[in-house]
């Protein structure tokens, strides 16, 4: 038993941390869009919102292990509470990262010409809208792998909790790095594209293994590091993004407008 509880807890160590980066992503792609004097403290609030939801959805294990119950049938297939909240995150990812797909490439600044600034408390919302999805796709993949053995609760809360400072270390450089690429974003997006597809496949009843998921987005990523080498060898410049945000600070704008 302490043999398949080290072997779960490394197995599970390894998807948490997978899906903190994707989580992270997110956060960041989100983030950007505030003004840069912002955008460090909504990471790390991204971040610290991303631990509280997991660690209480763990401590609510009984109850997410009892959303496998159906609650009603459509056309013979069976809809579950978990269904039910898989088909809700994942149409959510794929209608967010869609939004964003089309808004950095085919986005335009507001009416009056000119670029506006994200709300923090708009953005702060939908990272946590974002948290719960993929805190609900993490503890559930953990309650799968770990089920009810004894200590299996301690053995899930470390594997969170490493994914959790995986990604707060990892927090700057990732963004600097995804914003400062337009392919990578491009990219990060299409995968959330992919994750909330199998979160609808695992809503609908056709379980899709993770590692096929994760193998093709690893593979995809290593192309595109080939193309980033191969770019910086030709120095060419990337491509640039539309924006409709500003990332000037409050004051800053404040004082231009009082110079000129």
């Amino acid at each position: 038993m302490a043999t398949d509880l080290i072997v779960g807890f490394l197995t599970l160590t390894v998807l948490e941390i997978v899906l903190g980066i994707d989580n992270l992503v997110f956060i960041s792609i989100l983030a950007a869009k505030l003004p840069e004097h912002q955008r460090e403290r909504a990471r790390k609030l991204g971040i610290a919102l991303a631990l509280v939801s997991r660690l209480l959805l763990l401590a609510c294990i009984t109850w997410i292990m009892r959303l496998t119950t159906p609650l009603f049938t459509v056309f013979g297939q069976d809809f579950s509470g978990q269904s039910l909240i898989l088909l809700v995150g994942g149409l959510f990812l794929i209608a967010k990262a869609t939004y964003e797909i089309h808004e950095s490439l085919e986005g335009e600044e507001d009416h009056a010409g000119s670029k506006v600034r994200a709300a923090f408390g708009a953005v702060v919302v939908q990272i946590v809208a974002l948290d719960v999805v993929f805190s609900l796709d993490s503890v559930i993949t953990a309650v799968g792998m770990i089920g009810d053995q004894p200590g299996g609760i301690w053995v899930m809360v470390a594997a969170v909790v490493i994914a959790v400072i995986v990604m707060l270390v990892s927090a700057t450089p990732l963004s600097n790095f995804v914003n400062a690429h337009p392919t990578v974003k491009m990219l990060a997006l299409a995968f959330l594209l992919l994750i909330g597809m199998t979160l609808v496949a695992d809503g609908l009843g056709f379980h899709v293994p993770k590692g096929y998921i994760y193998t093709a987005m690893g593979f995809s990523l290593f192309v595109e590091v080939l193309n980033l080498l191969r770019r910086r060898s030709k120095k060419s410049p990337p491509v640039q993004l539309s924006s409709r945000y500003s990332d000037r600070a409050e004051g800053t704008e404040d004082s231009g407008a009082a110079a000129s």
